[in-house]
């Protein structure tokens, strides 16, 4: 079984989790690709995988933060989040215009990267907040593009 194929391989080898979820390790491969899902994201790019609605807690992080931010970090590196566009048998939009007070924030917008919903992919490194929520909006279920598109014009336009 793999226990026994593993066990004393050398090609195999175990750390613990100060080691395994260390930024600056694992940015330190080149071409890293972290791959996470998401419950939320804000047309600013600010993604929560722990809370939706607020205070509403679906999960813990286990180590999501961490990969994120070394693969975005890594060279060649990327940093994907994965998301369904709707939440609550489609009802509510994943993609909000800010996220709701008492969210937690996990990704900073500051390394968002890579969103990808059913609609498609968005890159948002190195964009504006209006250029961010463009790229969101066009990956958000078409029942919400409207109202995103109102709040991004309120958020962002002088």
């Amino acid at each position: 079984d793999d226990i026994q194929f593993a066990s004393e391989n050398p090609m195999f080898a175990l750390y613990g989790s100060d080691y395994v979820l260390d930024i600056s390790n694992i940015a330190a491969n080149d071409n890293m690709v972290a791959i996470n899902n998401g419950l939320q994201i804000d047309l600013t790019g600010q993604i929560t995988c722990e809370t939706q609605f607020g205070f509403r807690l679906i999960n813990g992080p286990g180590g999501q933060i961490e990969f994120h931010i070394g693969a975005f970090l890594s060279k060649g590196g990327r940093a994907v989040t994965l998301l369904p566009s709707t939440a609550l048998q489609g009802s509510v939009s994943t993609i909000v215009p800010q996220l709701d007070q008492g969210s937690i924030v996990d990704i900073p917008r500051s390394y968002a990267d890579i969103i990808i919903t059913e609609y498609g992919v968005a890159s948002l490194s190195s964009k504006t907040h209006r250029e961010r929520a463009e790229a969101l909006i066009s990956i958000a279920h078409p029942d919400f593009r409207t109202e995103l598109h109102q709040a991004a014009k309120e958020l962002f336009e002088p």
